[in-house]
């Protein structure tokens, strides 16, 4: 594993060559999972600020939270039959607390947060009767709407209760139709990957970069679910970059530039050979 990540790091430059060749397949990705990132960060920092603010928190059923035109919202509704938004913090894409807008005007759902919390609340039912979703200690399971005109699906993350520690895995998708009726549920990682960063830094030896493999199940790419796990994280464990190991290709995630590049495991292989083959005529 760690002439692995050697080889990775040693060839970089070969990034391009991955990005050209893999663009259209991983594309999408990307797009999503920044997509989720920036719903969770909305989630995060919208919390915060409406509990400060909302005194009465009796009447609160949950929140959501999405993205529109660079836009982040974070809606919360009321405990009651038929909810109401009573609550909506709105960022632009710095998240800074102090330019966000706090709205507790009372008002009915848009169509769109209509079909979100719609989606939200059949997948929390999911979630709480169907043994397919594990939960472990000191964790919570977090679910992310996200609609638009040709699908609707929700992610179920997995976060840390504790400081220091990265999670990867045990994420699940569900998939709707155009009526929000559940059309699918998949566990995306088969397990969960806990990867630890804070004992290290205090003890001097910051780790520039880390590693998780796929099973065939998971793909042959990083998932968005990762790449919003990354974007969450990367601030705190001042990781450089994070590699995604399946099959047939290499995935690196640059945690400083937020880009993905993926060269396949043929191409390194050949790589490591010529090396073998150039230090056996130089002996």
């Amino acid at each position: 594993m760690k002439r692995l990540l050697l080889i990775s790091l040693t060839f970089i430059s070969l990034s391009a060559f991955g990005q050209n060749d893999f663009k259209t397949q991983t594309q999408a990705i990307v797009v999503e999972g920044k997509l989720l990132y920036k719903s969770e960060m909305a989630s995060w920092y919208g919390t915060d600020l409406f509990l400060e603010n909302h005194k009465d928190r009796t009447n609160v059923g949950g929140y959501f939270s999405y993205t529109i035109d660079e836009i982040s919202k974070c809606v919360f509704f009321s405990k009651t039959d038929k909810p109401k938004v009573i609550g909506t913090i709105s960022f632009d894409s710095s998240f800074s607390t102090k330019s966000a807008k706090i709205d507790l005007t009372e008002r009915c759902f848009t169509n769109s947060e209509n079909d979100l919390y719609t989606i939200r609340k059949i997948a929390l039912e999911k979630l709480n009767s169907d043994t397919l979703f594990k939960r472990y200690n000191n964790t919570d399971l977090n679910l992310i709407p996200l609609a638009s005109d040709n699908e609707k699906k929700v992610y179920v993350l997995t976060g840390p209760k504790q400081n220091g520690v990265v999670i990867f895995g045990n994420d699940y998708l569900l998939t709707f139709d155009n009526n929000n009726s559940l059309s699918s549920t998949k566990r995306l990682h088969k397990n969960i990957i806990p990867i630890r960063f804070g004992d290290k830094q205090k003890e001097g030896k910051e780790v520039e970069a880390t590693i998780h493999s796929h099973l065939p199940e998971t793909g042959d790419f990083i998932t968005a679910t990762d790449i919003c796990t990354l974007m969450l994280y990367e601030k705190f464990t001042k990781w450089k970059r994070h590699n995604v190991v399946s099959k047939k290709y290499l995935n690196i995630w640059d945690c400083e530039t937020n880009e993905l590049n993926v060269i396949p495991m043929e191409t390194i292989q050949k790589i490591n050979n010529d090396q073998k083959n150039k230090r056996k005529q130089n002996e």
